[in-house]
């Protein structure tokens, strides 16, 4: 599917060409000069031969996976002398779990053995193991954990791709603004980490899905994903605010029931049938303490003025305060969509309500992170400050891995103060990038998705929907966006 071939969704749009990122951002601009520079004002976009934008695409993102791949290699093994999982960055899940989860002697997740991950994730990791004693049989010279490892890494690719041609394709006109997860430096470190391409597959083909107006599908991909990880149950969220505003609410309705009849088909046979293990995702999540990268744990280590000491102190906050924190971030967005003064893009929203829950949960591993980049891509395809904090959130990796080098080797980890103090500097950019979202809402001539005229590319029902809430539409957008076009072109 080329370009042309996928603008349907524009309404409204005219006969104005699409805005290549080299063009419009100066730091994608700067970035194309030792290519040649940014792409011609009269070059085609749209007849390219066999070279589509979604194939490009798929280049930079194999590339971008390969290189994570290497940067895992050196915990292939699984022999870790030396300490190599820390000194080396290199640390990923997927290698102990496969002994820890008892993969390594065919056991069946959830019936044979508790597992922390909701069931299509433990789904995932049985057939990976079913595929790796397959394989090994084949080429027996290679150790059943290095086979395990590429497989997974092989699967969760085939994850990322899907990830950035449906990043693509619900970008509408602008399918380039998926290299921002194509090209995403954090997925160079975290594509393999853990599993969390599954559910950011799902994720993706849900927004995707609403863009198509496809409401039960898209409630069905939720549904799917919220089986893999909890986060794209809050896409509801966005959906929500926005049939409020537009009066919409059916589609709503089919998806939020799409989505929990299809997580009750996924998770009722195994709770039913081996709920003991079924029950270990979510009796870990409530029992466990909070996660050093949380503001939980960044709380409690300032009040009990241990930010020298080598970790956060244990500590298990309350249930209902976790709950009231996430409702009362929830909320705020509601009330942001709710206010202002033209009806923001789903993906704003989105974006926003997964962050909500990521500044308020108990738990933010590293890889958890990358759910936002190909969210971000669609809310602000900027790429400044988002290379920034993706930057910042790399530094957040390797501290937390230098930290717990310090437990086997003191004279080379550092304290909790110095991690503390990287997290700050990552909230505190994420914050940043909230609240210029939150100003783009408020200035929607500044929005770089809307400059062409475009409402919500990602909106499906909502695209150019009427907006009974404030009574005013999206042609309040673009007779502003008209006058300050020119603003929008990059310094040379």
């Amino acid at each position: 599917m080329t370009v042309a071939e996928d603008t349907g969704r524009d309404r409204n749009a005219g006969d104005r060409p699409a805005r290549l990122p080299s063009r419009v951002d100066a730091t994608v601009r700067r970035a194309t000069r030792p290519l040649g520079g940014p792409w011609g004002r009269h070059a085609a976009v749209a007849n390219l031969s066999w070279w589509t934008p979604v194939r490009f695409l798929f280049a930079m993102t194999i590339a971008t996976l390969l290189l994570g791949y290497v940067q895992k290699s050196p915990c292939a093994t699984g022999i870790w002398n030396g300490h190599k999982q820390y000194t080396h960055f290199c640390y990923s899940d997927v290698v102990p779990l496969w002994s820890d989860e008892r993969l390594n002697v065919g056991a069946v997740p959830y019936r044979d053995t508790k597992v922390e991950y909701p069931v299509l994730t433990g789904a995932f990791m049985w057939l990976t193991a079913r595929l790796t004693t397959g394989v090994h049989t084949i080429m027996s010279s290679w150790s059943q954990i290095v086979v395990f490892g590429a497989l997974t890494a092989l699967l969760l690719a085939l994850c990322g791709l899907i990830v950035t041609a449906s990043t693509a394709y619900t970008a509408g006109r602008r399918p380039y603004d998926a290299a921002i997860f194509a090209l995403s430096p954090l997925l160079i470190f975290h594509a393999f980490s853990n599993w969390d391409l599954l559910a950011m597959a799902f994720t993706s083909c849900a927004l995707w899905a609403w863009s198509r107006e496809r409401p039960v599908l898209s409630g069905a991909m939720i549904g799917l994903g919220t089986a893999a990880k909890l986060y794209p149950v809050f896409l509801l969220v966005a959906i929500g605010i926005l049939a409020v505003r537009t009066r919409r609410f059916a589609d709503a309705v089919w998806a939020a029931m799409s989505a929990g009849l299809v997580w009750c088909a996924v998770n009722v046979p195994i709770a039913i049938a081996y709920h003991d293990g079924w029950w270990k995702f979510y009796d870990f999540s409530i029992e466990r303490s909070t996660e050093r990268s949380t503001v939980w744990a960044m709380f409690r280590t300032l009040t009990d003025g241990s930010v020298s000491a080598g970790d956060t102190p244990f500590w298990k906050p309350p249930g209902i305060a976790v709950a009231l924190a996430l409702i009362a971030a929830l909320i705020i967005v509601a009330v942001i969509g709710l206010a202002a003064p033209v009806r923001p893009r789903l993906a704003q929203l989105a974006f926003l309500s997964v962050l909500a829950f990521l500044i308020t949960t108990k738990v933010w591993s590293p890889q958890y992170s990358l759910w936002l980049v190909p969210l971000l891509a669609l809310a602000r395809p900027r790429w400044r400050l988002n290379l920034v904090w993706q930057f910042s959130e790399i530094l957040v990796w390797m501290a937390t891995l230098t930290l717990l080098l310090g437990y086997d080797v003191p004279a080379h980890g550092i304290n909790y103060g110095w991690l503390m103090l990287i997290l700050l500097v990552r909230d505190g950019l994420l914050l940043a990038l909230a609240a210029l979202i939150v100003w783009e809402m408020w200035h929607p001539w500044l929005d770089v998705v809307r400059v062409d005229g475009v409402d919500d590319p990602s909106g499906g029902i909502f695209d150019h929907a009427p907006d009974y809430w404030l009574r005013e539409g999206p042609e309040v957008a673009v007779n502003l966006m008209d006058d300050v076009e020119p603003q929008l072109e990059p310094r040379r």
